[in-house]
């Protein structure tokens, strides 16, 4: 790999997660938004007014900070990917294209209304929440699809002079690759924001501030977080990887750590790759498993890397082995803690378990790091494939954009968003200090 390739790669890698850090929470907290508003209008109780206007100040912040940070990877189609934009132009420009006209003017279009919420009526703030819904899950739709075409391209023909076009709008929008990738997206988005709103519940709980409010947020947050985090694992995530195993056989192998092609494959849930002896060192396996998870029989033939060319083996296999088990692991763990809370809060223990409070509170990160190590997978592992099996990564480059440039641009990236992520987090404290309303009950939390 060359070094202008590599800064290329790690630019996008970097800029492309610091951006989806805000986008999943703005997802998630869309769809709870919109059923804090529903409850709202039918219950007419400003209690609930109160949480959704506190939790929109906070989408504003995320919408705002997401709107920032993204602008800067449209940039880089043309300044670092130029030969991929040249090739690729005539589809993925369909889907961004969309994405900005019809999905991010819906979403912060309405989000005024919300901002400004005193100056219309409930049913009206009712409405804007929906569409604020609508909009940014359509928002998600198109840059997913512009992805989805990227792992599994679909509805497009081949131009005279080489470059690729859409001969099938609705096909490109229907891929099948979409549909679980859609669907494992946006539930994660879910549980990202069910975790944040239930960890800034255990915080005014444990805290003594807030408790009416606190109790709400812990409330939605476990159910929902509880329901979406076991969606996330089956079936989204086991649909999403058995589409993998379909269409991307060398993807599977790879981030699943199998080196030979075996009957009878095991699941490893630890271990590490040896790139030496083609071996995972000090494993702990599920004997058969992946055979029955892919194929729903115990010894069916399950394709390992040695039978795929090499130089069609993505790049860094441990990178992507390790981000696809650090996905899979947390996932496990967020679900286990997420239904401990929920079996909790049915028996009408949550609210007096100090220890489950924090463990609810402190797990706010995990589904942040978890979703950045499930793109780092779904990345990662359609390398070397720019456009899974038309385009390398390496052709895709820009010819005039050398390694110092590349370099010089990164170093830039990583100063100025650190110096966005520190405002933010500034900004985010603030926030949840001012609280949702006024501080009706102050009386000290006792276990």
């Amino acid at each position: 790999m060359t070094s202008a390739l590599l800064y290329d790669r790690l630019q996008f890698a970097f800029t492309a997660t610091f951006h989806y850090l805000f986008p999943q929470l703005t997802m998630g907290l869309a769809f709870l938004l919109f059923y804090l508003r529903s409850r709202a209008l039918v219950t007419d109780d400003e209690h609930y007014q109160q949480v959704s206007d506190f939790w929109t100040r906070i989408f504003a912040l995320n919408f705002g900070f997401g709107v920032v940070t993204g602008i800067p990877l449209e940039f880089q189609f043309g300044t670092n990917w130029a030969r991929f934009s040249n090739f690729a132009g005539g589809v993925i420009g369909q889907t961004l294209a969309m994405e900005g006209v019809f999905a991010f003017f819906l979403e912060s279009s309405f989000l005024g209304i919300l901002l400004f919420r005193k100056r219309f009526s409930r049913r009206m703030q009712w409405f804007a929440a929906l569409i604020l819904f609508v909009g940014s899950w359509l928002s998600g739709y198109f840059i997913l699809a512009t992805n989805a075409w990227m792992q599994h391209p679909v509805a497009y023909q081949v131009g005279d002079d080489g470059r690729v076009f859409v001969n099938s709008l609705t096909g490109l929008l229907t891929n099948p690759w979409l549909f679980w990738q859609f669907a494992h997206n946006m539930t994660a988005a879910v549980v990202t924001a069910s975790c944040v709103i239930a960890a800034v519940g255990a915080y005014y709980l444990l805290s003594g501030l807030y408790l009416s409010h606190a109790k709400t947020f812990l409330r939605t947050g476990v159910v929902a977080g509880a329901i979406a985090s076991a969606l996330m694992i089956f079936p989204t995530g086991h649909g999403n990887a058995k589409q993998v195993f379909e269409h991307q056989p060398v993807k599977g192998a790879a981030f699943e750590g199998l080196f030979t092609t075996e009957r009878g494959a095991g699941l490893y849930l630890v271990g590490q790759p040896n790139l030496e002896t083609m071996t995972i060192d000090n494993p702990i396996e599920i004997p058969n498993a992946l055979s029955f998870l892919v194929y729903k029989d115990l010894y069916a033939k399950v394709k390992g890397l040695d039978a795929f060319p090499r130089d069609e083996w993505p790049d860094n296999l441990p990178l992507l082995y390790y981000a696809y088990h650090i996905m899979a692991g947390l996932g496990t763990i967020l679900a286990a803690i997420l239904g401990l809370a929920l079996f909790s809060l049915w028996h009408g223990r949550l609210f007096n378990m100090k220890w489950l409070l924090w463990l609810v509170m402190l797990s706010a990160p995990f589904p942040y790091i978890a979703t950045s190590a499930g793109w780092m997978t779904a990345e990662l592992g359609r390398q070397p494939w720019l456009v899974y099996g038309l385009l390398r990564t390496a052709h895709g480059t820009s010819p005039l954009v050398h390694s110092g440039n590349a370099l010089f641009t990164l170093i830039g990236f990583l100063g100025l968003y650190l110096l966005l992520g520190l405002l933010f987090v500034f900004l985010l404290g603030k926030t949840i200090q001012h609280g949702p309303g006024s501080i009706s009950s102050q009386a000290p939390y006792t276990a």
